[in-house]
């Protein structure tokens, strides 16, 4: 039996990309680059309803767009194909057979409604709602006669009440469950496609998967697995269960908090190993605080430094790690990055005052278009300058043209004024702002006409 380690991340095409998905892929492919080993991709369709193939065509294009390539899966190949489960059926159906046909698993006929009035008597009497085995027992007649009635049978395991589950979770710690309080579940609908259960423990088996690690919402399915894989004679992988994300708030990271999908972050303009490197350190504690580039991440990736915990997911962490970024590209990639045509001298004067591209919107505006409305501060500082101040900086704009340095050392002898007094009225009455790039490369590119008429609109303010 092979020694190397094998992850995967099996993700249902149902929606975008969330970012807690995009995590837990993460953290498989760093394992699975640590060690040396493979990182499995597939795909979990069978829930042919809420299944689409453009949230498929969007997932691989967003893990392309992190870069976690994967060494087995769809449109890459390998030994384990097919690599979506929706291709799988006659490898479930077989399993299926051979349950049955041991007694293991059994035609279940509930209907939903039958189903919820059950569990709501359990839970009225205390108990907690599981699966009554109604129909675990019933005889040839009986199952021929609900057929006849055109009852379509979902197929249950059947769970050995007197089994105990025991394991060692590799976030966790050890784990023990009594079967006796897990209920016969579903392994196939009754439309015939394998239940997750089911589909998701026999793919991790037959695919070679040593490591399962995913969102501790899992935790309760591990044991329902390891009993179906022991009742096929399958090999059990080793389980972790990493703790979840959340939002700012402490509930689960969702639409309402705004960007939840690596999609929403793409749109916005954030960079991949800017997002990269916050996930790592959401629910995993690094050994490095600064920045690391996605080849160096799988040295610094620790299992056993995941969390129990959930993990708090904070935009305002994300935007430190975007201007890391951002700083580190090249004139080219900022190029690319804001889709801009403008030049090269302007787009490295704002690329240390720009963290997504509507940054960059705003500054060339401010160079090429109209200013945007001043804030009352800004208003309150012009107000203060006075217009006697911007007429004095027009004739230093007249004699300077747009050297800052001669034109300030004018405007400091027929003003008066010097230090923030001089260069923070200047600067907002011809950037509209208090903060940016340095005056003196904006001036030159905003040009002499622009610079005159903003002086002029501030130069005759009553």
């Amino acid at each position: 039996m092979s020694s190397t380690l094998v992850t995967r991340f099996a993700p249902s095409p149902t929606g975008s990309l969330h970012l807690g998905n995009a995590r837990t892929a993460l953290f498989n492919w760093l394992w699975a680059r640590r060690s040396g080993g493979r990182f499995i991709l597939r795909i979990e369709d069978t829930d042919v309803e809420r299944s689409a193939g453009r949230f498929l065509d969007e997932l691989i294009e967003d893990l392309d767009w992190l870069g976690l390539q994967w060494d087995e899966g769809p449109r890459v190949g390998g030994p384990n194909g097919p690599y979506l489960q929706s291709q799988r059926a006659d490898v479930y159906r077989r399993y299926f057979e051979e349950l049955e046909g041991e007694g293991r698993a059994y035609p279940c006929y509930c209907t939903a409604q039958e189903l919820e009035l059950s569990r709501k008597l359990q839970r009225m009497a205390g108990q907690p709602p599981r699966y009554a085995g109604t129909c675990r027992h019933l005889s040839a007649a009986q199952r021929a006669e609900r057929e006849a009635r055109g009852l379509k049978p979902t197929l249950r395991f059947a769970v050995p009440a007197a089994a105990t589950l025991e394991w060692v979770d590799f976030v966790h710690g050890p784990q023990v469950f009594a079967a006796a309080e897990i209920g016969d579940f579903i392994i196939r609908r009754e439309d015939g496609t394998a239940a997750f259960f089911f589909s998701n423990a026999v793919d991790d088996a037959l695919m070679g998967v040593t490591h399962v690690l995913r969102g501790d919402d899992h935790l309760t399915n591990t044991p329902r697995q390891m009993l179906l894989l022991a009742a096929l004679g399958l090999r059990v992988p080793g389980y972790g269960h990493v703790g979840l994300l959340i939002g700012e708030d402490g509930a689960p990271l969702s639409k309402r908090h705004g960007s939840a999908s690596v999609r929403d972050f793409r749109e916005r303009g954030f960079l991949p190993e800017a997002l990269l490197n916050h996930l790592l350190r959401l629910g995993h504690a690094s050994d490095v605080d600064g920045w690391l580039t996605r080849e160096e991440m799988p040295a610094h990736f620790r299992p056993e430094h995941l969390g129990r915990a959930a993990a708090r997911f904070e935009e305002s962490q994300l935007m430190h790690w975007q201007r890391e970024a951002v700083q580190r590209m090249s004139p080219q990639q900022v190029r690319t990055w804001l889709g801009s045509s403008d030049s090269s001298d302007f787009l490295e004067l704002i690329r240390h005052n720009v963290v997504l591209p509507a940054d960059a919107a705003a500054w060339t505006a401010i160079v090429h278009g109209e200013l945007p409305p001043l804030g009352d501060d800004e208003q309150r500082m012009l107000d203060a300058a006075g217009p006697g101040f911007f007429v004095a900086a027009l004739e230093a704009l007249a004699q300077a043209g747009t050297d800052l340095k001669r034109l300030t050392q004018i405007l400091k002898e027929r003003s008066g004024r010097k230090g923030a007094e001089l260069y923070m009225p200047l600067r907002i009455a011809l950037t509209g702002r208090e903060h940016g790039p340095e005056l003196a490369p904006l001036l030159k590119l905003i040009g002499p006409d622009k610079a005159r008429a903003r002086l002029e609109s501030h130069a005759h303010h009553p």
